[in-house]
């Protein structure tokens, strides 16, 4: 009997201590767009746009958000050429925004000089980089005459960014929007044709952003075999150039916007390049070359969408009528927990008290386990989500007045307490786990076939379910155990006896 008290207190103590630990770290369920509020985006792609092509685009989008640190966004194809996209709690809503809407083909391009945008925007200063990443920008400027015809004049930049052009004048954007840099970039060309043979997205298998041993942020580059050649070529050829020239630096051009730039490194052998299919852009050290680090993994992973989008509307979605609804819901749930306690304790008398523990067990072993998944990986409560833990906690009602029965079946056969105890359980226990199983099933079944908040629904209900068997394995079998060999067992009109009939054990 000690065993079966000591096993009640250690859950007692993780579960209640759990709650603790999780409310004084802060690390409570996080909330999803219903309840917190957040961004909600209609995209619309061109009229025609076919239905596998479209659907092909929503699951690069879910990646890319998901990327960003975004779980379960919303994202759903909505009439014929529309996409909707919620986005629960997004703390950086143009980063987002940003990861959804980049539509163009991803290049690396060979840099023939760099430039930044005078204030005039007729012309283009031409600059030089040092190998401290220094910008040096000369006085004197260089009016557009001398720009190439594809070149917009009121810009200063190419109207029509395309992979294949040996001549393009390319931006690159700061967080707000303005220029910050411009570059004059080529493309490669196949030696044997002398066609333009770019290197896109698609020769990149894999992009992954990691802190290196040398202290700093880098993205590790893997290439496919024909993505290896063209890469050996371009950097071979930037090789050629000394360090702090701007000719050094390969272009990353994403949607016609240069978002990265980095340069060769020094002890690239410049009669051979970088072969093997590999590499590493590095990027410093510190938060914000983390976060460059992240983005620029997530967008060449996820280069390219197959279509081109629109912003049709972005909102900003309030969590008013969300946080209405789950106060509404949290009363009429106490309400009906309060009901059920009271139930209970009046038909169940001592097995009632267990009963309102162990639904607190429940409730704390939930907390946690959303808690740590909304840390771990993103998880957000929902109000489907929400539901499911109300059906759940039904369920776990159900578990317990199977067991009482049981128990109450037991005694009225003449068992012992202690026999009608562990026999009751046992009978119990195939039934809630038979039942607990079928409900496991249906949410792990939801989960796959399912999108949106039936997802936080299946999630829930599944996670719940699996809590209840453990519930009534390690607290609710040796609470009723432990309680049955006292005076909550035999004796008085609280004890399990009385709630059974006051049958008496065959003599």
């Amino acid at each position: 009997m000690g065993r079966r008290v000591i096993t009640v207190v250690i859950v007692l103590l993780l579960a209640y201590g759990g709650v603790a630990a999780i409310l004084g770290t802060h690390s409570t369920p996080d909330l999803g767009l219903d309840l917190k509020g957040g961004t909600s985006v209609i995209l619309r792609a061109p009229d025609g746009t076919d239905p596998d092509v479209l659907a092909k685009a929503v699951e690069i989008m879910r990646g890319r958000i998901e990327a960003f640190g975004v779980q379960e966004p919303e994202i759903s194809i909505s009439g014929k050429n529309g996409v909707l996209v919620q986005l629960p709690g997004v703390t950086d809503r143009e980063r987002a925004l940003e990861a959804i809407g980049q539509t163009g083909v991803l290049s690396f391009r060979p840099v023939i000089e760099s430039s930044f945008q005078s204030p005039l925007l007729d012309a283009v200063v031409p600059t030089t980089t040092t190998a401290a990443g220094d910008v040096t920008i000369p006085t004197e400027p260089t009016t557009t005459s001398t720009l190439p015809p594809t070149v917009d004049p009121s810009t200063g930049y190419t109207v029509t960014d395309d992979p294949t052009l040996a001549d393009a004048w390319l931006p690159e954007l700061g967080p707000d929007g303005q220029v910050i840099a411009g570059y004059h970039v080529g493309t490669l060309t196949n030696p044997e044709t002398g066609e333009p043979d770019p290197l896109t997205g698609s020769d990149l298998t894999e992009a992954l952003a990691n802190f290196g041993s040398n202290g700093q942020w880098q993205v590790n580059l893997r290439l496919n075999d024909d993505g290896a050649r063209k890469f050996q070529e371009i950097t071979r050829d930037a090789a050629q150039f000394p360090i702090g020239d701007a000719r050094r630096q390969i272009a990353i051009v994403l949607d016609g916007k240069v978002i990265s730039s980095p340069q060769v490194a020094e002890t690239v052998d410049p009669n051979l390049g970088i072969a093997g299919g590999t590499a590493v852009i590095t990027l410093g050290a510190g938060d914000n070359q983390q976060t460059e680090a992240q983005d620029l993994a997530v967008v060449l992973r996820y280069g390219s969408l197959p279509i081109a989008f629109e912003r049709d509307q972005v909102q900003s979605v309030s969590a008013t009528l969300g946080s209405d609804s789950l106060h509404s819901g949290l009363v009429a749930g106490l309400a009906g927990l309060i009901l059920v306690a009271i139930y209970m304790i009046l038909y169940y008398r001592s097995l009632g008290v267990v009963t309102i523990i162990g639904l607190s067990v429940f409730g704390s072993l939930m907390l946690i386990v959303l808690g740590l998944l909304g840390k771990t990986s993103g998880l957000t409560l929902t109000l489907a989500g929400v539901t499911g833990i109300v059906v759940s906690v039904g369920i776990t009602a159900d578990s317990y007045i199977v067991f009482y029965e049981r128990i109450k079946e037991e005694l009225h056969r003449g068992r012992t307490m202690r026999a009608a105890v562990d026999e009751g359980f046992s009978r119990a226990f195939h039934t809630i786990l038979t039942a607990d199983t079928v409900s496991i099933l249906a949410a792990v079944l939801l989960w796959l076939l399912a999108v949106g908040p039936v997802k936080g629904f299946a999630i829930t209900l599944g996670i719940a379910t699996f809590l209840d068997v453990l519930v009534a394995y390690f607290f609710t079998r040796n609470a009723v155990a432990a309680i049955s060999h006292g005076p909550l067992g035999e004796g008085g009109i609280f004890s399990i006896r009385a709630a059974a009939g006051g049958v008496q054990e065959a003599s």
